[in-house]
């Protein structure tokens, strides 16, 4: 799903700032309403058992762009786990909008995602392998700025995850490695980017073996 909210190499936001993290820690909320978001989404992820983290990051997407744009990070999570509160059930729109004291604008509907391929064998750190050039509809965690870009293994999970682009619709999902993946910035970028790497994780269905 290219969202609003899959903004790697699109012009016209001007240069992000960005400043290497020093080791002192800071509060975590800025706004005395902010744990709220967490408050809600841990009760419909654990306690309720309604929805998966993955649906709340594609109820997210979802939103409209303006406003996905115009909202804090924390009202995101609450918008898109109100969204999700509806959509499984939980309470009605007329009931959120009662509690809300007026219009509660909610995530737009989603389509309904795609299974894992079949199992394959694993990668090895030092593979060189391609991004798979697809367009999902629906929730992934395939930027598009690397879709059908070369890169290089450099580390593979001890762990497996399931596949976000089923599990982010509710659907059954085969758990896989991931793997953090080397690319060379120019190559994304183009040749007026930083002569660097750009490191990102990626699940094993979105690679495959670079030909030699």
């Amino acid at each position: 799903m290219d969202g609003i909210h899959d903004l790697g190499g699109t012009n016209g936001f001007g240069t992000v700032p960005h400043r290497i993290n020093s080791l002192t820690y800071k509060p975590v909320f800025h706004e005395p309403w902010e744990h709220l978001a967490y408050g809600l989404l841990f009760l419909g992820a654990d306690r309720l058992r309604t929805f998966n983290v993955d649906e709340l990051r594609h109820a997210i997407e979802r939103m409209e762009p303006r406003q996905y744009l115009a909202a804090p990070y924390y009202d995101r999570i609450v918008v898109g786990t109100a969204s999700l509160y509806v959509e499984k059930g939980v309470l009605t729109q007329a009931e959120l909008e009662e509690l809300a004291g007026g219009a509660f604008p909610l995530a737009r509907p989603q389509t309904e995602g795609r299974a894992a391929g079949s199992p394959r064998p694993h990668f090895e750190v030092g593979d060189e392998v391609v991004v798979t050039r697809e367009f999902v509809r629906g929730h992934t965690r395939m930027p598009k700025y690397v879709r059908g870009k070369r890169g290089t293994i450099v580390h593979r999970t001890s762990v497996e995850w399931p596949f976000p682009d089923a599990a982010g619709h509710g659907r059954e999902a085969r758990r896989q490695p991931t793997y953090h993946v080397s690319f060379d910035a120019r190559d994304l970028w183009g040749e007026t980017a930083e002569v660097s790497a750009v490191v990102v994780d990626l699940w094993e269905g979105y690679l495959e073996k670079a030909d030699e």
